[in-house]
């Protein structure tokens, strides 16, 4: 019991880390709450700092994930507590207690969550994501695609021991993305392309600088 506690503590404080907001402030001197997106993973740190900086948010937001779900696995804990520590995992990322409770949208840290529990369905649904990000330059289209394809590959793969915490993960994520399935509705989602652009006016024509933001 005590093991198991431990364990759930740690994934909760480890998600909590909000290494989108270190990496911005150390790399480039921004907060990226009140900057871009407002959003501190790694599509707006990208947009502020770089790509490379945005690459290294990834990887800590996937990190964060993957660390605790493994040591639960090497503990030889069950299929509850594992899928606890990787719930807590992802809720210290939305709600970090280093950040008044707020967060980030769960994505990478749920990637994380499912490298050492599910490579191959991730690796499907991580597919899926990249090809609608590619087709509509829209990250948080991709994004929700990979939280709502992963249960299916899941099924299919035959890994249903982890069924009930990818639905817990999806419904989660499709929260913290309320605002921009709005948007997306609305067709005002910013596209991942037309960001980049916006960053470098001189890569753009002249008859698209007045295309709006």
């Amino acid at each position: 019991m005590l093991t198991g506690l431990v364990l759930v503590l740690f994934a909760y404080v480890l998600g909590s880390v909000p290494w989108g907001v270190v990496i911005a402030k150390k790399a480039c001197g921004i907060d990226p709450r009140t900057a871009g997106s407002h959003s501190i993973g790694a599509t707006n740190i990208s947009r502020l700092c770089g790509f490379g900086w945005g690459v290294a948010t990834l990887f800590c937001d996937v990190f964060k994930g993957s660390l605790p779900v493994y040591l639960a696995l090497q503990s030889g804990a069950g299929p509850f507590l594992v899928s606890l520590v990787g719930l807590c995992a992802v809720l210290g990322h939305v709600f970090s207690c280093f950040l008044h409770f707020r967060g980030g949208k769960a994505v990478a840290t749920t990637i994380g969550v499912f490298l050492p529990l599910a490579f191959l369905p991730l690796l499907g649904s991580a597919v899926l994501c990249l090809l609608l990000i590619w087709l509509s330059g829209f990250v948080s289209l991709g994004s929700l695609t990979l939280v709502s394809s992963l249960p299916l590959f899941l099924v299919f793969s035959g890994q249903s021991t982890w069924l009930a915490l990818s639905l817990a993960l999806c419904l989660l994520v499709f929260f913290k993305h309320r605002e921009n399935i709005v948007r997306l509705h609305a067709g005002t989602e910013k596209s991942w392309l037309k960001s980049r652009h916006q960053e470098n006016p001189s890569d753009r024509p002249e008859s698209g600088q007045q295309d709006k933001k």
